[in-house]
């Protein structure tokens, strides 16, 4: 069966060109920082983010472990939203692996933090405490429905960590989304930021890979330390092909997604049984839940049912879903899947 796979933008696959890239790619040692089409992607990438220098990590988790282990300490303390990827989603990574304690604030309906709980965070110089060296953001937030953070907020957020000593690190897997969701160029929306690490395997439909971004010494710690983290890849120069590719062809590309994502929002919202998260979509993911009036059914065997109409969405709570748009879901594959949905939930 042809599927129509929303669960994820993770789900997507390389276009014909990424493929050839791959092909074609010249190749080096990579460790050594001899593969120039490696090099090249990394320039490319900290070209696109403002910074000086970039480095190509297996995963976005990866991207985020390492940046957070190049900025803290063990025993150092991380400020974090209670509803972020990296606290939640990540393995407990920076903990296990790095003895980083993670301090968790309040994430708000927007993704912000409050500027008065970080400030709270922050520890005084004290015997007791671990010592607080860093904040993160996350930009799109993926658990506040894929909401998209100002360049004014991260400024601010900047500047008070700049105050109080501590570094910004951005995980901005989708940070294009949200940069075209603001119609402002990415390197704008992590300008206060002393690191960001994006995606280039999500929506912008290379295989494998992101790309950390920072100052010239802070990427030369972060190599380090992403070789003690066993991502010291070699001939890597093939999977970078793929997101020299991708940021070539898909960062322009990605208000298609956001718009089909407002289709699907429209003709769920016209669907009895479906009641859509206020604001949603903000860029390519859409959050909607079951309404009281479905007794029959939960999340999981609607999903379930969908699955054998070829449309896959994703539970993420006993009545709740998320949707995400990519390039290999189109016009028509939305309205597919909405008759998908009349017809599963006519029954419910």
């Amino acid at each position: 069966m042809d599927f129509i796979d929303l669960r994820s933008d993770t789900v997507t696959h390389p276009t014909p060109e990424m493929r050839r890239a791959m092909a074609e790619a010249e190749v080096g040692d990579d460790v050594f920082g001899e593969d120039p089409t490696v090099n090249r992607l990394q320039a490319m990438a900290a070209e696109r983010m403002g910074k000086e220098a970039g480095l190509f990590v297996a995963s976005g988790t990866m991207g985020n472990l390492v940046a957070v282990l190049s900025h803290c300490g063990r025993g150092d303390e991380v400020i974090l939203g209670d509803r972020a990827h990296t606290f939640l989603y990540e393995a407990g990574g920076v903990a296990a692996l790095g003895g980083v304690h993670p301090h968790p604030v309040p994430n708000q309906t927007d993704g912000t933090l409050r500027a008065e709980d970080v400030r709270e965070a922050i520890r005084a110089e004290d015997v007791h405490f671990p010592r607080s060296r860093l904040v993160c953001l996350e930009n799109t937030h993926n658990r506040c429905g894929g909401v998209a953070l100002t360049a004014g907020y991260t400024d601010d957020m900047g500047r008070l960590a700049r105050e109080r000593g501590l570094a910004l690190h951005i995980d901005g897997a989708r940070i294009f989304n949200a940069a075209a969701a603001l119609d402002v160029p990415a390197a704008r929306l992590v300008r206060a930021a002393d690191s960001v690490c994006f995606c280039l395997s999500k929506a912008l439909c290379a295989p494998v890979g992101s790309v950390l971004c920072g100052s010239q010494s802070f990427i030369a710690q972060a190599r380090r330390i992403r070789k003690q983290a066993g991502g010291g890849m070699r001939q890597a120069g093939i999977l970078a092909a793929a997101g020299i590719v991708a940021l070539e062809t898909m960062v322009d590309r990605l208000p298609e997604d956001h718009a089909n994502a407002r289709r699907l929002a429209q003709g769920l919202g016209q669907i009895d049984g479906i009641v859509l998260d206020a604001g949603s979509p903000f860029t390519n993911m859409v959050f909607f839940e079951l309404a009281p009036a479905v007794k029959k059914l939960e999340a999981r065997q609607v999903a379930e049912r969908l699955a054998k109409q070829g449309v896959r969405v994703q539970a993420v709570g006993p009545r709740r879903f998320r949707a995400v748009l990519h390039y290999w879901v189109d016009a028509q594959s939305v309205d597919r899947s909405l008759e998908a949905f009349r017809q599963v939930l006519a029954s419910a």
